[in-house]
């Protein structure tokens, strides 16, 4: 797919997939607005990418998205830029990692506005118009966690069974429009956010961030609306859905143990 002269929002871009995923666009030719809470490393990918990239244009807003209100003040920002959004990477995303009882319920209500409400929100606000110009394409970040229960990430497991069910509904409706929409299912990929967690664990097998954003931007090429990112996790994600609920629990609670 072609993204020259497209402009597109990737949130989470500090690191991990969504920096790759800024990587790879401004090697096609887009235009970037980057969103992430470290401003420092924000302008120090804005910097790296225009020198590399020296024909677009790239922005760099720093915003903690797991604040009820950030997609329309962060909406409001683009505005005052003048830019018009062609590309939504929704992949600003947090887990956390424990039994549900010993978590706050401020971080999991945070955790719940990053990973659902702020993604929804984004998407109602850039959606409609690419829709009208009929052309435009909305990555969702999920999760192979999104296939099944996991004990262990209760609610993270669960906002990302959100993500999946809603793009699947929203790459539906928006069948014929000309705009692409995609769930893009990772396993456990080497970035930060295991380390934000506090914990060690699903060490076996983690993907590259390359590796993800590939599989990704291959699939918009297509006409499905979820890709899984990797054989094995493709393999897994496809028992999940026939294996007994009881035992699946079990299963995914073993896999989402620390390995401290």
């Amino acid at each position: 797919m072609e993204f020259r002269n497209d402009t597109a929002l990737v949130t989470g871009s500090s690191g991990g997939i969504g920096e790759e995923f800024a990587v790879q666009l401004a090697q096609r030719g887009a235009n970037l607005v980057l969103v992430a809470r470290r401003s420092e490393k924000l302008e120090a990918l804005r910097d790296r990418l225009v020198e590399e990239h020296p024909g677009i244009a790239v922005d760099v807003l720093a915003a903690d998205l797991a604040t009820p209100g950030a997609g329309a003040e962060l909406e409001r920002r683009i505005r005052e830029l003048g830019r018009t959004i062609d590309v939504l990477i929704n992949n600003a995303g947090i887990g956390l990692h424990g039994k549900f009882i010993e978590q706050t319920p401020e971080a999991n209500a945070g955790q719940i506005q990053l990973n659902c409400g702020t993604l929804v929100d984004l998407t109602a606000r850039f959606l409609p118009a690419m829709t009208q110009r009929r052309h435009g394409v909305v990555i969702n970040v999920a999760s192979t966690a999104a296939f099944q229960p996991t004990p262990g990430m209760a609610v993270y497991g669960a906002t990302k069974a959100f993500v999946l069910s809603y793009t699947e509904a929203i790459w539906q409706e928006c069948r014929g429009t000309g705009v692409k929409v995609l769930a893009l299912c990772p396993g456990a990929t080497e970035t930060e956010f295991f380390s934000r967690t506090g914990e060690e664990f699903l060490t076996d097998g983690r993907q590259t961030s390359k590796q993800v954003v590939d599989t990704a931007l291959a699939a918009l090429d297509k006409s499905n609306p979820t890709v899984v990112s990797g054989l094995r996790n493709t393999i897994m994600a496809a028992g999940y859905r026939v294996a007994p609920r009881k035992l699946l629990l079990a299963v995914s609670e073993r896999i989402m143990k620390s390995d401290n």
